[in-house]
Parts: C-alpha cells; structure tokens; sequence
C-alpha cells in the first residue's frame, strides 16, 4: 500500500505557479524588464480536435488539424508606460490608429514577434520552455479610478499564435532543448494475440 513518503518521493514538491520568466524577441518594438514586469503568463494551450467520419452507423474519429489557444500576459504599468507604450506601437504599425495604413508591405512579415515562457524550479533553474511565434491582437484597457487605493495599474495583452516549440523535460522534449517530440509505436504478440502500443 502507497504511503505518504512514497507519494513525497514522487510528487518531489511539485511545480509553483509563481515561479516563470517571460520574454518577448524579434517583434518591431522593444520591451523592457519583461521579466520583473510580467505579473501573470500560462504555458499556453492547443488542440487536435477530431473528425467523425460514419461507417456503418459507427463515428470513426480522425485526427485533425492541431490549432494553438490565444496566449495571454498580464503587465505590471511601469511609471514611464514602456511596455504599455511598447504594445500600443506594435499595433499601430499594423492598423494605423487614425486611417486603414500600415507599416508592413505584403512582402513584409516583420509584423510578428517570438515570445517565450518559461518555468522554473525552486533553484531558479528553467524546467521547460515555450517559445512560440505571436501577433498581438488585444491590449486590455486600465482602469483609473480616485477611489482605488492601494493597487498598482496593470494591464492585460492577447497574442495569437501561429507555432510553437517546447524545450526542457518530458517525453516530447528533451533536457537538452531539442524542441523535437519523441514518438514510439510497435507490436507485442502472446501467442495468437498482436497488440498494437503507441507511446
């Protein structure tokens, strides 16, 4: 029977949920501290959703195309809005706030950035990676307000994403950072029996 110091060996303290780093690299504008600044990130999301496909009044599921959920940051408003100031630039290069312009040409695709979370261990240490290819698409309004003490002003960004690489440990991504998922597949036979595993 399991006991409590065996599930302690391999629960091994778990992960904290405050404990990541974020970035933000080869976008058309420079953010600053993002790592101090960011107050709150998820490891973003993604979906293969299924396809039914009839047979004989049976649901065939196949697989369909792999999508990526909307990523989302929550800012901490520094005294000299750069980031807010950062954000608001980027979308304006794209859709001109004032008429239908923008700085991008269509041979141009400087209009996307490569952002990147990461989780650490208590050591500071990065557990694993989530480097993923963005286009802003919503930056949250901040309310102001002469009854609100006590609080500091942040803001919510949205982020599209069209890819992404995952680095660090688990089966689909080695400790070293390859970014590669590991897939395995085979049969085992007992006798008359084949059993296909996939892993």
């Amino acid at each position: 029977m399991a006991s409590i110091t065996d599930f302690a060996a391999r629960f091994k303290g778990g992960v904290r949920a405050n404990l990541f780093k974020v970035n933000i690299t080869g976008a058309p504008v420079l953010f600053t501290s993002m790592e101090f600044l960011c107050k709150a990130a998820s490891l973003p999301g993604q979906s293969i959703p299924a396809i039914d496909v009839p047979f004989r009044g049976r649901q065939l599921k196949v697989p369909g195309d792999r999508t990526f959920e909307d990523w989302e940051v929550t800012m901490l408003n520094d005294p000299e809005f750069q980031n807010r100031a950062a954000i608001e630039a980027w979308m304006t290069r794209i859709s001109a706030s004032t008429a239908n312009y923008s700085d991008f040409d269509r041979n141009d695709i400087g209009y996307y950035g490569t952002a990147s979370v990461s989780q650490l261990d208590r050591q500071q240490n990065v557990i694993r990676s989530y480097r993923m290819h963005i286009l802003p698409t919503t930056v949250g309004a901040i309310t102001v307000d002469m009854s609100e003490n006590d609080s500091i002003e942040e803001f919510p960004i949205t982020f599209a994403v069209n890819s992404m690489t995952i680095d660090g440990q688990g089966v689909d991504a080695s400790a070293g950072g390859s970014g590669v998922d590991i897939q395995a597949s085979g049969q085992i036979t007992v006798g008359d029996v084949t059993v296909g595993i996939s892993i």
